[in-house]
């Protein structure tokens, strides 16, 4: 039995959800979304709540009906509210410059990084005195944001013994003791 995928999807005002071809729709105040449905998982719209249901009872298909159930939920949620993701770069001399689609940081390298981003998602960079610069990261897709904020932390991880590198706000960091005199 499936408890995420027997819950309910809650439609907000002013977003549509159609499915037709295995394919389902949500159109919302900040754009379009469209997700691929595995044959045997049908979506119906009840009275403002998206319901999943599965045709049979394979290993699969229950794995899967959770995993859709939370994907179109997301969607719900992307396309009436958006997402947003902060990672803020630690380190000194460290500076990040946002142009349109393209990032432009300097992580301590021999050059300066430059990140070039999908149309779908949009960044600002942020940088006050005695702070480190702030990266932020807008879309409506959650997937697609997720994967951006995991590339640019990949450029320069958090290192254990001093924390430099790129981070999420908030995401602690486990530390290191370094070298013990003797």
């Amino acid at each position: 039995m499936s408890r995420i995928g027997n819950a309910l999807v809650a439609l907000p005002h002013g977003v549509d959800v159609t499915f037709n071809n295995s394919v389902v729709t949500v159109k919302g105040k900040l754009g379009e979304l469209k997700q691929d449905i595995l044959e045997g998982i049908t979506v119906d719209v009840v009275e403002n709540n998206v319901v999943l249901k599965r045709t049979g009872e394979s290993k699969d298909l229950k794995a899967k009906h959770g995993l859709y159930r939370s994907l179109i939920s997301n969607m719900v949620q992307g396309v009436s509210e958006g997402y947003t993701t902060k990672q803020e770069l630690i380190g000194v001399g460290f500076r990040a410059k946002a142009t349109g689609q393209v990032l432009e940081m300097n992580l301590g390298f021999s050059h300066n990084v430059v990140f070039s981003l999908p149309k779908e998602v949009s960044v600002t960079a942020e940088q006050s005195k005695g702070q480190p610069p702030i990266v932020t990261f807008v879309s409506m897709d959650k997937q697609l944001i997720g994967q951006v904020a995991a590339k640019l932390r990949s450029l320069r991880k958090p290192e254990p013994y001093k924390g430099k590198g790129i981070k999420f706000v908030g995401e602690e960091i486990r530390r290191k003791a370094g070298k013990s005199a003797g």
